[in-house]
């Protein structure tokens, strides 16, 4: 009986051996198919020794190392990204959003996305409005003229013509005809430009503190009450309290008339001219021609010509027409 549990207890223990050696060798046989590549390192025809690694890791001077290569194809890709293609982004304005901010988050410019939105000022989107954000940073050109190239519009701009090419899928010498709109690629708004549309082009008249009694636009007359048209801003403030220039430019007139008793004229670039009004007396502080910045103290606040108090009048004209002075102000 001794003997007869003896075998039978061997014979299990075969067996579970048997059992278990099988399936370990089953999983290395089914683990080496699945990973059948994965397979490297060093080798060498015999036990390694010093010597023997050095040479392997050694390179023929003419052979390509793997560091170099992986800069290589790193070099590559980076100049792949500067090619990649222009894609859009829909973006709906929230309360409280700015278009700096937008651009900001989006890592592009505000030149961006005023140029692409055609936005014509900043402080006027509304909550709900949509706009298109670029994958890059560039503005959107109008060819002026037919025949107009990429190579020609990219060197004006001093951006890479190849990549314009490329973002708009034309060649360098493409012929473009007028009204067409292209995407360049680095290019930015002139700064007179940029301002105007952010409303800072201009700064107050008055630095200290000031009322607004009059806007642009109608009003009832502060002489009949009837509906009268206001071509500027009335901002009252003390009798000679100083008067600025509001943007940098040159002094173009002194003088007086029934409107607007003592006054200047001053002409800026781009086709911009300003007037103060109701200056207490004819200004000694600059004569005409002189250049003036904004802070250059042009004339004293006083109540002269058609005046109900002192203040100044303050009127923007460009390229002859009145313009609202409020949109253009900053500081």
């Amino acid at each position: 009986m001794r003997i007869s549990m003896f075998f039978k207890k061997k014979s299990l223990q075969l067996s579970v051996t048997f059992f278990v050696g099988a399936f370990i060798a089953g999983s290395a046989v089914y683990f080496s198919h699945i990973y059948e590549n994965g397979r490297g390192g060093l080798e060498l025809p015999g036990a390694p020794n010093e010597a023997a690694v050095r040479e392997a890791f050694s390179q023929d001077e003419n052979e390509e190392s793997l560091v170099e290569a992986l800069e290589r194809a790193e070099n590559a890709e980076y100049s792949q990204d500067e090619f990649r293609p222009l894609t859009y982004t829909t973006y709906r304005i929230r309360r409280g959003d700015m278009i700096g901010k937008i651009a900001e988050q989006y890592s592009v410019s505000t030149d961006t996305l005023v140029s692409v939105n055609d936005i014509k000022s900043t402080r006027s989107i509304q909550v709900g409005e949509y706009i298109k954000i670029p994958s890059e940073r560039g503005i959107l050109y109008t060819v002026k003229k037919d025949g107009e190239t990429p190579k020609e519009i990219s060197e004006r701009y001093g951006v890479d013509a190849e990549k314009c090419a490329f973002v708009n899928n034309v060649s360098t010498d493409s012929k473009l005809s007028a009204g067409n709109s292209i995407f360049v690629p680095g290019a930015e708004m002139d700064a007179m430009t940029l301002a105007q549309i952010n409303g800072d082009l201009f700064r107050r008249p008055i630095h200290g503190r000031y009322r607004l009694t009059s806007y642009f636009g109608y009003r009832p007359s502060p002489f009949t009450g009837r509906r009268s048209w206001h071509g500027g801003l009335d901002m009252a403030c003390p009798a000679w309290t100083p008067i600025y220039a509001g943007m940098d430019g040159r002094v173009a007139e002194i003088g007086y008339n029934n409107t607007y008793g003592n006054y200047v004229v001053i002409n800026h670039s781009a086709g911009y001219k300003t007037l103060y009004g109701h200056m207490v007396v004819r200004t000694t502080d600059v004569k005409v021609g002189q250049y003036v910045t904004t802070n250059t103290i042009i004339g004293r606040v006083g109540s002269t010509g058609a005046s109900t108090g002192n203040h100044v009048h303050f009127t923007v004209y460009k390229n002859g027409r009145m313009i609202n002075p409020i949109s253009l102000i900053g500081g």
